[in-house]
């Protein structure tokens, strides 16, 4: 999250109705307001070029462009992680293969259309601050997924952790399993601050744009 009174959010939907009522309930919220709204992808990405939000709250499934494919461009034109914007995946479909994609592209959060308000809030101010926030749902899919072990990493996921040290894959595999930093620190017994400097190096070195999108590599390479 950059320095800033507030926390900038970017809405985008393709029903206005949707629109209209998620900036509502964000501008509500003295510490959130609402930038710019889009309704599609492609509308998307040219806003968040202009506006640089911290968080765009975005829906997965929309004409034209969806949010899967502006959440890879946003990723190609380096507008996402660290120091940039945040995406949330906002939908009414819990579906694996979506989950899998919008966390695997960089998002940093995957929330139903269904979540409380203060689901949502929290999702967006969690965003911005560069944690994951994933609705319970989702949140039990990924450790599911995990458990099951429904597929074989590929060659180039395993190559994303060559460079880790054993400390790192510690770290990695402890994001994975949903600890916080504070939590990190006591399993590992370092300090925050230390945990701090692992987890940027961990994202810096995987090439993960997000915790969330860090979790769901280690889903897939470590036991």
């Amino acid at each position: 999250m950059r320095v800033s009174e507030q926390i900038s959010v970017l809405v985008v939907d393709d029903e206005p109705i949707i629109r209209a009522g998620l900036s509502a309930i964000l501008d509500s919220q003295a510490d959130i307001t609402v930038a710019g709204t889009a309704d599609d992808g492609e509308e998307a990405v040219e806003a968040c070029a202009r506006l640089r939000p911290d968080v765009l709250l975005m829906d997965i499934r929309m004409p034209r462009r969806d949010g899967l494919w502006a959440l890879a461009e946003l990723g190609r034109r380096g507008l996402l992680g660290q120091g940039r914007s945040r995406v949330l995946m906002l939908t009414t479909f819990d579906l694996d293969a979506y989950v899998d994609d919008a966390l695997a592209a960089g998002a940093s959060g995957f929330l139903l259309k269904n979540s409380s308000y203060e689901e949502l809030t929290g999702a967006v101010r969690a965003a911005a601050a560069g944690h994951s926030a994933l609705s319970p749902a989702v949140t039990q899919r990924i450790i599911e997924g995990h458990l099951s072990g429904r597929r074989q990493p590929s060659d180039q996921e395993l190559a994303r952790l060559g460079d880790l040290t054993e400390r790192e894959v510690d770290v990695l595999r402890l994001i994975r399993d949903g600890l916080s930093n504070a939590e990190i620190a006591e399993r590992l017994v370092v300090s925050l601050h230390t945990v701090k400097t692992h987890v940027s190096r961990v994202l810096m070195k995987t090439g993960c744009q997000s915790r969330a999108q860090a979790a769901v590599l280690a889903r897939n390479t470590l036991s």
